[in-house]
């Protein structure tokens, strides 16, 4: 047995079982007690153990109940439950929430050591079957001919990169998965050189993806017309790695049909949302709607998402969608706002057509940019999709899902860009009047790396707007931030690490959006 194994042993009489524990430690384990369940999360949220001992009979949060909390934050994590019944429906609905052993109180310190060894030593196992397998598949993926990949292809092969990357995220050995990541910033190179090849072509007439534009009217619209019930919810800057980590929560109550779509450039909420609610892009809306198009601010991008609804509303005019009531949208940036939108969604039952917005992520995001604590606890991306976890199992969201559910509302969900973590600073020249993202930046007199940026020098080219004469646009590819010379060591100290949005990546571009009917 592999000294170092980590167990959370949750009894409400975990006084009783000291010797049981001594006689674990004594076999190379680290115990660590819980009295209760809630003492058990809370003690998940400041540790890791690669097993949970849980007993079945506790007051206050039983058993059950512990494992469901569990799963949700950890679902890959081992549970062994002890019980004192054999009832049927008992196992059923915890063999459903997947126990990996069962134990029969009394507990003798034999039978919990084989049942540890056996539960552990079967992770064991498959973890070096992960890493047989991907030893394997490493040579067709270090070999990978990007140049035969069309947008399609392209999204397949950004999922198995992020398959792999989550299995290997699991292994307690993290050298396969520090290489993995080397494959990952390879394709990102790669899909950045085939996104500006092929880009501005997909916006004037060749075959192309579905686009931001796109999502209403293919997602939301027939539905709507078929007069179904429907929530058409946005979870802002949402990641196709965080949307695999959260599904397998929702597939409870929903059987759901993932597609795939690209975000406009920049993939920046003031772009890329306003083009889903629009239908439009983002020069068309200036040109056709300017009191609906902000201008850019470089000190606050929020207030040019501000006309969403009014947005919404054209394009469903547009697409001769007409339901009644009117439809509905909603927007929430904060807890309070979340609990609100919970305690009256029953009251919308009859209304045939909601919008939902959710800013969580992309303010998860902003914080942790400027947030040490955040910074610590979300390191990379296997942190990131952890707390996106944590956070959407507890959340009022997860319970409104629940409520449409039982309304038997069609729910499309998706989001309007993603975030890569930045790793390299990339210098580049701009006048004042310059936006501040760290992925983008519009503006006069800008000028950046062509290795390094996507110069846009006539925005037209691109659907963008130029709200001025001379107006340019710089937009980050893989996973390069936009400095400036002169505080080149200052941004370095302060964003390398952290999570941004507006470039070009597969991160950022690629995006689920997914067609939910309630089971």
């Amino acid at each position: 047995m592999d000294e170092g194994y980590s167990i959370l042993w949750v009894d409400d009489e975990i006084d009783l079982l000291k010797s049981q524990i001594i006689f674990l430690e004594g076999k190379n384990f680290k115990v660590t007690p819980a009295a209760s369940g809630e003492e058990a999360l809370k003690k998940m949220g400041t540790s890791a153990f690669d097993l949970v001992l849980l007993d079945e009979m506790m007051p206050g949060m039983d058993g059950l109940e512990t494992l469901s909390r569990i799963k949700q934050i950890n679902p890959d994590l081992p549970v062994i439950m002890a019980t004192k019944s054999e009832r049927e429906e008992l196992v059923e609905q915890a063999l459903g929430q997947r126990i990996d052993d069962f134990l029969l109180k009394p507990l003798n310190p034999a039978q919990v050591l084989a049942s540890c060894r056996r539960v552990l030593d079967g992770r064991k196992l498959v973890e070096e079957q992960t890493v047989r397998e991907y030893v394997q598949a490493s040579q067709d993926l270090r070999n990978f001919d990007y140049r035969t990949l069309d947008w399609q292809e392209w999204c397949r092969h950004y999922r198995n990169l992020i398959e792999w990357d989550m299995r290997l995220s699991q292994l307690r050995d993290d050298g396969l998965h520090a290489s993995h990541e080397g494959t990952l910033r390879e394709a990102d190179l790669e899909f950045s050189r085939f996104v500006e090849e092929n880009y501005p072509g997909w916006l004037h007439g060749q075959s192309r993806p579905l686009l931001s534009t796109d999502i209403v009217e293919r997602y939301v619209v027939p539905p709507a017309k078929a007069g179904k019930k429907c929530l058409f919810l946005i979870l802002d800057c949402m990641r196709l790695d965080q949307w695999m980590t959260i599904e397998p929560v929702i597939k409870n109550y929903f059987d759901i049909h993932t597609d795939y779509y690209y975000s406009v450039l920049p993939t920046a909420t003031p772009y890329s949302r306003n083009a889903i609610f629009s239908g439009l892009f983002p020069s068309q809306i200036a040109r056709s709607y300017p009191q609906y198009w902000e201008k850019s601010d470089a000190a606050n991008e929020a207030s040019r998402n501000r006309y969403e609804h009014q947005l919404m509303d054209i394009n469903l005019a547009r697409l001769k969608c007409k339901t009644s009531p009117d439809p509905r949208y909603i927007k929430i940036f904060n807890i309070e706002e979340s609990r609100e939108v919970r305690k009256n969604f029953g009251s919308y039952q009859n209304v045939p057509l909601i919008s939902l917005v959710v800013n969580f992520m992309d303010i998860l995001v902003h914080s942790r940019a400027d947030s040490q604590v955040l910074q610590e606890i979300t390191p990379d991306e296997k942190a990131f999709r952890s707390l996106t976890l944590t956070w959407f199992a507890n959340s009022d969201i997860f319970h409104i899902l629940q409520m449409a559910a039982r309304q038997k509302r069609e729910v499309i969900i998706t989001t309007d860009h993603g975030s890569i973590q930045g790793r390299r600073g990339s210098e580049i020249k701009a006048g004042q009047n310059t936006t501040a993202n760290l992925r983008y930046k519009s503006g006069s007199n800008v000028s950046g790396d062509h290795r390094q940026v996507l110069w846009i020098k006539n925005p037209a080219d691109y659907l963008l707007p130029e709200e001025y004469k001379g107006m340019q646009y710089l937009i980050a590819k893989e996973d390069f931030y936009l400095v400036y010379p002169t505080k080149y060591e200052e941004y370095r100290k302060r964003y390398e690490g952290t999570f941004q949005h507006g470039g070009i990546s597969m991160e950022e571009m690629i995006l689920p959006v997914a067609v939910m009917t309630p089971k």
